[in-house]
């Protein structure tokens, strides 16, 4: 009877280990992808799952019209997109560092006045 109650908590612990290191993060990912889908509009610089480059010319039903570098128009499926350009995660980190370092110089040099 003991062993069966230990074995019962440590699957529902693995399932909660499970859940929060896979499923929840995976959810998230997921959630951020449909809002940058839905977000999309013309003019936006895109990055799809290809790795080509380029702008959107037209919004279809499901699929992009992207203008790319040479000036050829692609037609991409929405999911496609990976990302926005200027949009990663390390842009608006380095983004965030820089506007806290002009702060920073900001204050010390109004404190030097």
């Amino acid at each position: 009877m003991d062993g069966a109650l230990s074995l019962i908590v440590l699957l529902v612990v693995f399932g909660g280990i499970f859940y929060f290191l896979l499923i929840r993060p995976q959810r998230k990912k997921q959630q951020q992808h449909e809002e940058l889908i839905d977000n999309l509009k013309q003019g936006d610089r895109i990055i799809t799952a290809g790795g080509i480059h380029g702008s959107i010319v037209q919004v279809l039903d499901d699929s992009l019209l992207v203008e790319v570098e040479d000036g050829s128009r692609l037609r991409v499926e929405e999911d496609s997109v990976v990302e926005m350009e200027g949009e990663s995660e390390e842009d608006a980190e380095q983004l965030e560092e820089a506007k806290e370092s002009k702060e920073e110089k900001t204050e010390n040099d109004g404190g030097n006045e």
